[in-house]
């Protein structure tokens, strides 16, 4: 699975297992059941979810009775920290270096890497004020209740 969708897939995986009130063992939810919502492979969830126990934001059992719940309610769980404990990132890249006696290349790689500094800043800080409850609460999705 590439980098770029382990945030998508924790971040679904998250809201499902809010959504199924899966808030301890006993309402635990299985990776295929995961896997069908989204839809991609349960090896894939379980890669995912392995993530996100590490991180302390789901509990996990294997087995044929196995599944995961969330640790946290989900209005305690930001995308922020979701991206962090995929490893994910908000980067948009790194400034090339600049050219000696280029007028442009000497100060553009500053004005460069300082554009892209607010920008990944803004978009962490914008995920940080997103939590899992807030994206099903978003137009289209299904309630926690």
């Amino acid at each position: 699975m590439s980098d770029s969708q382990k945030f998508p897939v924790a971040a679904h995986a998250l809201a499902y297992l809010a959504h199924k009130h899966a808030f301890s063992p006993d309402r635990a939810v299985a990776s295929a059941e995961l896997a069908a919502s989204m839809p991609t492979n349960p090896v894939v969830v379980r890669r995912v979810t392995a993530m996100l126990g590490k991180a302390g934001l789901i509990g996990a059992r294997a087995g044929a009775n196995g599944g995961a719940w969330l640790l946290k309610p989900p209005e305690a769980i930001t995308l922020d920290v979701v991206l962090r404990a995929v490893n994910g990132c908000a980067h948009l890249g790194v400034a090339p270096p600049g050219v000696k006696g280029c007028p442009v290349g000497e100060k553009i790689p500053d004005a460069v890497r300082a554009a892209i500094t607010a920008a990944d800043t803004a978009a962490a800080d914008r995920l940080a004020q997103i939590s899992v409850a807030d994206l099903l609460a978003s137009p289209g999705c299904p309630a926690v209740a």
